[in-house]
């Protein structure tokens, strides 16, 4: 099987696994089987194998649904920014910031402080333009 091939096979299982994760449903059935895992202890006698049965478990579904919604979420997360690259270069926004994603920490601060001045400088002049209207319109 092509490299490609077993991407989308697990990118589609990832989809699938997330979506069913999320639902009620599936909360209600992990709540079930919690309380008939615990409703079975008296009966094994609160044993070190009756924990042993829960804790294996949740362990296991839990290493497993990490790299199932972190899939998930790398495939969200580089939709999202396609679609914002392509709103960015349909746009009247400056195209410096296709791609800013990639970009280290430090620039990525440095580039938010200055988008920060500038919308300060925005409204700063937005509300310039209030208050000389304001002025216009109050007869003297």
């Amino acid at each position: 099987m092509s490299e490609t091939r077993k991407s989308n096979v697990f990118a589609r299982f990832a989809t699938a696994a997330a979506k069913s994760s999320g639902r009620p449903a599936t909360f209600v059935l992990a709540v079930v089987l919690v309380l008939a895992w615990a409703i079975a202890g008296p009966s094994f006698g609160f044993s070190e194998t009756w924990q042993l049965v829960i804790n294996t478990s949740t362990t296991i579904i839990t290493f497993l649904m990490v790299f199932v919604l972190q899939n998930s979420q790398n495939r969200d997360g580089k939709a999202l920014h396609a679609k914002l690259d392509e709103l960015i270069l349909t746009s009247q926004a400056q195209n410096k910031f296709v791609g800013i994603e990639k970009l280290d920490e430090h620039q990525l601060r440095e580039m938010s402080r200055k988008l920060a001045e500038k919308a300060a400088c925005v409204e700063d002049a937005a509300q310039d333009k209030v208050e000389e209207r304001e002025r216009r319109q109050t007869p003297a």
